[in-house]
């Protein structure tokens, strides 16, 4: 390309990156001795296109990986892909596909946009969940928690998807339906295996506080869902007693209330409850209800609270005489606490609503500061803010902590049936994790059931546990449980028939330690220790809020969990978190309800107002609100259609510059357009100025003045602010400063020069540094003026510039003035001013010579660039 043409991106682009992969520019070895630095975005599910979401997200983690590898790091940037789950499976029974075929089609697909993007990425690290190759090792993993005890297999209540016909995490139930098929979702006993999350509750929680590169909302979230409360566990007598025991046992985090409870309640699946639909036949039918229902905690918040008195009641254990109804809740989980609780209406929201159905008491107990006892009622809402206790004898007066430690105290020293009635007792909301999923498309769980020997691992030596290719899915349900031959197979203990193991793991299973395998991709075990042990923690991961808390969790835990069994020596996979807003667009309706995409509109505006027509129609339609970009609405914007119509480079721009990086971005064409002309600006401006400049390694004048001075100024300050902006991945802010500096360079090359000029040699400085900075954010583009500015090797392969300090400094200071010891003003002087000027320039502030009342100071002492003290 000569440098009188415009900027051809498309053909750039190309010819750019096929040089960085010549090269080789992006690979990573585990043995450079620069300081290791892992950058890693959230890795895709290949569902078959790139959408603008994953433009922006892998845009953000490659300005950071090549601005590392610039500021002298051994950079580890690798890529794979999500690729187990439903979706294949799904595809397979539509498309008369196998899963395998869908599955590495999408992906060659979804490299080549991402190839087209010119991220700086290591594909020799490239792996996706579903190579045999990956789940082997992860078969292992298995294997090394079931002999540590950290993974066990039992029976548990489920939510099953009758449509699917698997089994579905509590967040994959809304509103009571499945989220992929929409069937009501039921629930279900099964034997499934478990991994011991909770083992490790108390330290996933505390270790939060040291996580100081994530957000606070991630870090709140998590600690919610771990839920550590401290509490009381009491026993309540059954009257009369029942077949299956003599008490009922509570576990509460508000003791202090104990005197307003009016009545209990048990989960479906309580023993008791059980017990007593055995002879009642409405018990049973509420309990098939219950059963209904889906066991996600929004799901239970949200549902009408119903229950059934089982005709049994409790003695209240603080009351002697008074007894509770017990009746069986549709609300109260079996998985959490002991499976009972004791209603205070008066104080809980859940509580409230379940006696106003009723027709239960209402009793408060806490006192609001400043309330009168004698008029304080409860109407719609409980009272659930601090106080003192009253209507409840020994506690009277008492502040809540008080009343917890009170209670607690009385009951520890009580008994019933010969044990404590009370015991302290902290709890957690968080539960084992359930990963067995009856499909085909995941990874083999590795063990076997014998008759004779019952579970028996497969041995590592037999392994991988490889899914056959040769299914069907003629019918819904898991292909493997019916496949002719795959699932029977020799005991490895006894030699006798046996069966395998057909449920496959959760795909979460397979994303809570990919980050791991990246560092040694090719390894015979799933992780070299001191290779991975060295590159982890991943210094900055990226990826979207909405995997706050599973993804997050989840790999939290393995990476214990690998501790324990020795793949791994760190507690922790990510020292740094960020994620990323969302990519929104306008939403466009036609007259008939049907969406519109937005290449089928166009839009005008007259009057300041603006209209949108269908373009094959002609007819109006409607502009509705900025969602997120999806499908159903329609408002997409395929990624490469903008590479092709205005470049990767334009692309990544728009996604940087748009807005803060953590809040939603709004793609417009208007934008994008703006992102467009400042490419062939920044060209014009390098392009048209290069034949004017010395050669490459002129340095730049040390001695600088007037405009040359200006312009070295101008680039080293915007270089220092761009390297402090990437750091804190405020990609927006580098944005614009480059846009300045842009700016303050084509007003100083429109000024006449001569080659062997400082100006000459300040521009070609300036320039340089640009491009170099420009090179993150648009690859392309720097390559192509790094060519034209004479350069033979590669951007991307050269150190950042260095900034010169003493240029960042102002030419004026601002000097704080004290008289006696008190600060009185303060005076703008030049950097340089002689003390002499700085003293008069002090005694002529009004409050200065207020303050000395017309006497001359004693004395005056100028710390330079620092401080003036006037002793009156």
């Amino acid at each position: 390309m000569t440098t009188t043409e415009r900027y051809n991106a498309p053909e750039a682009e190309g010819r750019w990156q096929a040089a960085w992969a010549a090269a080789e520019v992006f690979r990573t070895e585990n043995d450079d001795p620069r300081p290791p630095y892992y950058v890693l975005e959230m890795f895709p599910y290949p569902s078959g296109r790139i959408h603008m979401g994953h433009v922006r997200n892998y845009t953000m983690g490659d300005v950071v990986a090549r601005y590392k590898r610039a500021r002298g790091f051994n950079v580890l940037h690798p890529m794979g892909w999500d690729a187990f789950g439903m979706p294949a499976e799904n595809a397979a029974m539509q498309n008369k596909v196998h899963p395998k075929a869908w599955t590495y089609d999408n992906i060659a697909t979804m490299r080549a946009q991402l190839k087209s993007m010119g991220l700086s990425l290591d594909w020799s690290r490239e792996f996706a969940t579903c190579d045999v190759a990956y789940y082997h090792r992860q078969q292992e993993l298995f294997l090394d928690f079931l002999a540590a005890g950290l993974a066990y297999r039992r029976t548990s209540k489920v939510n099953w998807d009758p449509v699917d016909q698997t089994v579905l995490a509590n967040e994959q139930v809304i509103d009571g339906r499945g989220w992929r098929s929409g069937a009501l979702v039921e629930q279900r006993e099964l034997t499934q295996w478990f991994l011991r999350i909770t083992d490790y509750a108390e330290d996933l929680l505390t270790a939060l506080d040291g996580l100081d590169r994530w957000p606070e909302k991630v870090r709140l979230m998590q600690k919610n869902w771990i839920g550590r409360s401290e509490g009381l566990r009491v026993r309540f007598a059954l009257t009369p007693p029942t077949n299956v025991g003599t008490s009922v046992e509570v576990f509460t985090t508000r003791p202090d209330t104990l005197f307003g409870a009016s009545f209990l309640a048990l989960s479906p699946d309580h023993p008791v409850a059980k017990a007593a639909a055995e002879t009642d036949g409405g018990l049973a039918e509420f309990v098939a209800e219950c059963r209904r229902m889906g066991t996600s905690v929004a799901v239970l918040e949200t549902a009408e609270k119903k229950g059934y008195d089982t005709g049994l009641t409790v003695e209240h254990p603080l009351i002697p005489g008074r007894r509770l109804p017990v009746y069986v809740a549709n609300f109260v989980l079996m998985e959490y606490g002991t499976g009972a609780i004791f209603g205070c209406p008066a104080h809980d929201q859940r509580d409230l609503e379940f006696a106003r159905k009723y027709g239960l008491p209402v009793i408060p107990v806490v006192l609001p500061p400043d309330a009168d006892a004698a008029t304080f009622a409860i109407g719609d809402e409980p009272y659930v803010g601090d106080g003192r206790l009253y209507n409840s004898d020994f506690l009277d007066g008492l502040s809540v902590p008080e009343a917890k430690d009170a209670v607690a105290r009385r009951l520890e020293g009580e008994t019933l049936d010969g044990a404590p009635q009370g015991a302290r007792q902290v709890n957690y909301r968080l539960r084992d994790w359930g990963i067995s999923r009856q499909r085909y498309w995941g990874c083999p769980i590795p063990v076997i059931h014998c008759a004779e020997c019952g579970v028996v691992p497969v041995p590592k030596a037999d392994l991988p546990v490889q899914l056959p290719d040769d299914i069907d899915f003629d019918k819904p349900g898991n292909p493997l449980d019916r496949h002719p031959t795959w699932r029977n197979v020799a005991c490895p203990q006894c030699k006798g028939p046996a069966r395998r193991e057909t449920d496959t793991m959760d795909t979460f299973v397979d994303s809570s330690w990919y980050f791991a395998r990246f560092t040694a991709p090719n390894a015979a075990t799933p992780t070299e220790p001191a290779v991975a042990d060295r590159w982890l923690p991943v210094d900055q991961y990226i990826g979207g809020i909405e995997h706050a808390i599973l993804h997050l969790l989840y790999s939290r835990f393995f990476v214990r969990a690998m501790k324990a069994t020795g793949h791994i020596g760190l507690d922790e996979p990510f020292a740094g978190l960020f994620t990323q807003g969302m990519v929104v667009h306008e939403t466009y309706k036609r007259a008939d309800g049907t969406f519109a995409s937005p290449a089928e509109i166009d839009i005008t505006e007259e009057g300041g107002e603006r209209r949108a027509v269908d373009r094959a129609t002609g007819q109006a339609v409607a502009i509705g609100s900025i969602e997120k970009m999806s499908k159903s609405k329609r408002n997409t914007v395929d990624p490469s259609d903008i590479i092709a119509g205005y470049g990767a480079d334009t692309a990544r721009w728009f996604m940087l510059s748009d807005s803060p990086p953590e809040r939603d971005v709004i793609w417009t064409e208007d934008g994008v357009a703006g992102a467009q002309r400042f490419v062939q600006r920044a060209w014009r401006l390098v392009a048209e100025t290069a034949p004017k400049l010395p050669p490459v390694g002129t340095a730049a004048p040390a001695a600088a003045e007037g405009t040359a001075f200006d312009v070295r100024k101008a680039a080293h300050k915007a270089l220092a602010a761009i390297e402090d902006d990437i750091e804190q991945l405020a990609f927006n802010r580098a944005v614009a400063r480059l846009h300045e500096l842009v700016n303050v360079l084509a007003r100083a090359a429109q000024e006449p020069f001569e080659v062997t000029s400082p100006l000459a040699a300040s521009l070609r400085e300036a320039l340089e540094m640009l491009v170099q900075a420009l090179a993150p954010m648009m690859p392309h583009l720097a390559e192509e003026c790094w060519s034209a500015l004479g350069h033979a090797r590669l951007v991307a392969t050269q150190g950042w510039p260095t900034v010169d300090r003493s240029l960042l400094l102002e030419d004026v200071v601002v000097l704080p003035v004290q008289v006696n010891g008190k600060r009185r003003g303060e005076v703008t002087v030049r950097r340089d001013a002689a003390t002499a000027d700085v003293e008069a320039a002090a005694l002529a502030l009004d409050e200065v010579r207020r303050h000395l009342d017309g006497r001359a100071p004693k004395k005056v002492i100028v710390v330079p660039q620092r401080i003036v003290n006037v002793v009156g």
